[in-house]
């Protein structure tokens, strides 16, 4: 089977040649050639979307025949995610823009479509408007399978009144029948073996009350219930016996999330049954029917932690064999048998490798333009800020080139409650074939580095955040690793925010500053969610915790919004913003760029047309990758 992988998918194979040849911007630009690989459940099909030559296909392979069963045109689909069923089912998971009659604006609507291997038939779960209510958008989410594997269960709104579960056809287009009724303050369900709902989750945002029901004698009986704005625990799964529910919550003695377990017949509590003291638990692995195996923890590198030791030595003798490269699950067989990684880091700009049978094969290489030998070093590298705060940071260093008096670019990732990965990062790369060093700091309020280092940001956009920035910048260059006349600040989302507040805040310190999808005004993003949401709703209380710790006065988020402040910059400024961003709207930029532009700066704008907040499609990615190749070739 390897032999015949390694001629169908025609991989590059892991070598390394002393003369490394140019990569174009464009090798950057583009999206991944291979992704969302997986492997079916007897382990004898693979499926992965390809977006090379022009085309966007859904490829579905025979390992044991040999030969490509099928290729969907989902050019007008577009998944971000794709998983079988079972050999003959794939589930593709898509968002799109769009209109809803009789709604004001755009959104972002997801939804999920069953494809037929054999048929090629492709059907629609869940339609907003046929058999459910209009005006909903989240519609891509399969919480189970039926054991026939003739229906998947989702969740959607009857009316504006009624969040239920429904029993959706797989094989064709039909009306969605209710599993089981819910209310207006459902969020979840969960099912046993018998297809039966078992358990509910609910969280009403006006009582700040969040509960989980089980289903006792044919009723609803409460077994968990907290007062809270914001969710402090979250229920992702069950165990295999299908008498508990999966928690994450924080752990009492070290504030690092955890996995516990609730019994359904009382609430009762037990664990932590996965801790660690220096990782948080990023997530649960399951299976379709969301049944828990084990647990990824977090950290700069993926770890894993299982149930099953055979599978923990097995994870442990993959790192030790390649310990330079980050391997993080794709897809496995229930069996776990055939596992699908994902693999970068040292000479590797992303592959997919298969173990089976204790070998390591290498599928398929996503970015097939950018050669094992042009991949630059990731450094993990920490500095202490002003105020004694430790920030984990990654450093992305030229290769070939001493880190010496480099120019440098400042990365702030987005979030800002995320964390970067040492992983192959296009962007970051990209600028390091430039000859840059790319700093990218775990600022406080970043995730994955304890509580205490997520709280230390609560209240501090354009303060003690900024400063951690800045500290990187003067710290590195104190060291003579760059040069302090040469950065550029470049951030998307929350980083897109961190670059406008590096213009203003800290005039001097940058060259160049550029904004991707950023937010320019806290005060007109916070009338946006109000809008949105109600003044009642969770995410306007997290907003109002993350932004201001509670603090809303006017004043202050006047003085933390870089457009208030637009006399102060200096550096020239580069806007790039999607005309369809439903995460921060492209206003933002356009209200930036005005107010820059009054004040005679030196400011561009792109607007991507159709583009989204996450870059994610083709042809915007490029035209925004050109923008910036141009504009640091101008201003550095």
């Amino acid at each position: 089977m390897k032999k015949f992988i390694l001629c169908f998918l025609f991989i590059l194979p892991f070598s390394v040649t002393a003369n490394v040849p140019p990569v174009s911007v464009e090798a950057y630009g583009k999206l991944p050639e291979k992704s969302m690989l997986v492997i079916s459940p007897s382990g004898e099909r693979l499926a992965y979307r390809d977006t090379s030559n022009g085309k966007d296909i859904v490829v579905v392979i025979d390992l044991l025949q040999g030969k490509m069963l099928a290729a969907a045109d989902v050019s007008s689909v577009r998944p971000n995610n794709i998983y079988f069923i079972d050999d003959t089912t794939l589930i593709f998971v898509a968002s799109n823009n769009m209109r809803i009659l009789g709604f004001r604006g755009r959104h972002d609507i997801s939804v999920a479509y069953s494809y037929d291997v054999e048929t090629k038939n492709i059907y629609q779960l869940l339609t907003a408007g046929y058999g459910i209510y209009t005006g909903q958008s989240q519609l891509g989410s399969v919480l189970g399978v039926s054991d026939d594997h003739k229906y998947a269960y989702m969740t959607a709104w009857e009316n504006q009144a009624k969040f239920n579960l429904y029993r959706v056809r797989l094989d064709k287009k039909s009306k969605p029948r209710i599993l089981q009724k819910g209310t207006s303050d459902t969020i979840d369900f969960f099912l046993d073996d018998n297809d039966e709902v078992v358990a509910r989750e609910r969280f009403n945002n006006e009582d700040n009350l969040h509960r989980v029901e089980s289903r006792i004698d044919d009723e609803w009986v409460e077994i968990f219930r907290e007062e809270t704005e914001i969710q402090t625990r979250s229920f992702n799964g069950m165990t295999p016996d299908k008498k508990h529910l999966v928690m994450l919550s924080q752990h009492e003695s070290h504030g690092r999330w955890a996995y516990y377990t609730m019994a359904l017949a009382d609430g009762a509590i037990k664990g932590p049954l996965f801790s660690h003291e220096n990782k948080d638990v990023e997530t649960v692995l399951t299976d379709i029917n969301r049944v828990v195996y084990g647990v990824k923890y977090s950290g700069f590198t993926p770890s894993y932690e299982f149930f099953d030791e055979k599978l923990n030595a097995r994870m442990s003798g993959i790192q030790k064999a390649l310990p330079n490269n980050a391997f993080t699950i794709q897809d496995y067989t229930p069996d776990w048998n055939n596992i699908v990684f994902y693999m970068d880091g040292e000479f590797s700009s992303g592959d997919y490798v298969l173990y089976e049978k204790g070998n390591l094969s290498q599928l398929t290489a996503s970015r097939p333009d950018i050669p094992p030998e042009a991949v630059h070093s990731v450094v993990e590298y920490s500095y202490k800020a002003r105020d004694g705060l430790v920030i984990p940071t990654l450093l992305t260093i030229p290769n070939g080139i001493e880190a010496k008096n480099l120019p440098a670019i400042m990365m702030p990732h987005g979030g800002p409650e995320s964390y970067d990965k040492n992983s192959f990062d296009y962007l970051a790369q990209y600028f390091a074939s430039q000859g840059y060093m790319v700093i990218q700091p775990q600022f406080r309020g970043s995730r994955g580095f304890g509580s205490k280092h997520l709280h230390a940001g609560r209240g501090q956009w354009g303060r003690k955040m900024q400063d951690d920035l800045t500290d990187a910048v003067l710290g590195l260059a104190d060291n003579g690793k760059i040069d302090k006349d040469r950065v550029c600040i470049v951030g998307a989302s929350y980083g897109g925010y961190a670059a406008l507040a590096g213009a203003v805040f800290t005039p001097d310190l940058y060259k160049c500053v550029v904004s991707i999808n950023g937010v320019a005004d806290i005060e007109e993003m916070m009338d946006t969610e109000k809008r949105d949401y109600g003044s009642d709703h969770w995410v306007v209380a997290y907003w109002q915790d993350v932004i201001s710790k509670g603090d809303v006065d006017e004043d202050h988020l006047a003085q933390i919004s870089p457009i208030n402040h637009v006399a102060k910059v200096k550096a020239a400024v580069l806007l790039i913003h999607g005309q369809y961003d439903e995460v921060v709207p492209i206003k933002q930029s356009r209200n930036m760029y005005d107010e820059l532009d009054d004040a005679d700066k030196d400011v561009t704008f792109l607007q991507l047309d159709k583009g989204d907040h996450h870059l994610s499609g083709a042809a915007n990615r490029m035209q925004a990758m050109r923008a910036i190749d141009q504009f640091l070739k101008k201003h550095m």
